[in-house]
């Protein structure tokens, strides 16, 4: 982080070449979900905060998306689940997650299943859906 923050916003942050503190944290909050780490959880819902509002540019949905899969990661690291599911089928019912991201939504669901989550057979479900209406053309 030292080494970045002297740098300036660019203008077309969304350019995969070009440093953009917003993705950085993003990817910064994934990291801290994957691992488990207690701090994900705020951080994931400081960032999805930001993505979601006008603050730091324009919107970024797809962002936010994925965002709030890595928080929903962090809820069940935190213990709940409820939550959790709730994220999860928003992301899933959106119609903005890309297939790219589709294995976290299938983490946070197995996770969900493993804990026995009330919840977690709606979310089965609607993950069979997500994936079969992704191999079918529209």
């Amino acid at each position: 982080m030292r080494l970045v923050e002297p740098l300036h916003v660019p203008d077309r942050a969304e350019h995969h070449y070009r440093y953009d503190p917003a993705k950085s944290d993003a990817y910064l909050a994934t990291t801290l979900c994957w691992l488990g780490d207690p701090s994900a959880e705020p951080y994931s819902r400081g960032v999805l905060a930001r993505l979601e509002s006008a603050t730091d540019g324009p919107p970024r949905p797809r962002r936010a998306v994925a965002a709030r899969l890595d928080l929903a990661l962090a809820l069940l690291a935190a213990d709940q689940p409820d939550e959790a599911g709730h994220l999860t089928l928003a992301a899933m019912t959106s119609g903005l997650l890309v297939p790219s991201n589709y294995w976290r939504a299938a983490e946070v669901v197995s996770g969900l299943e493993t804990r026995r989550a009330p919840e977690a057979a709606e979310l089965r479900e609607a993950y069979r859906e997500l994936c079969a209406s992704a191999v079918q053309p529209s």
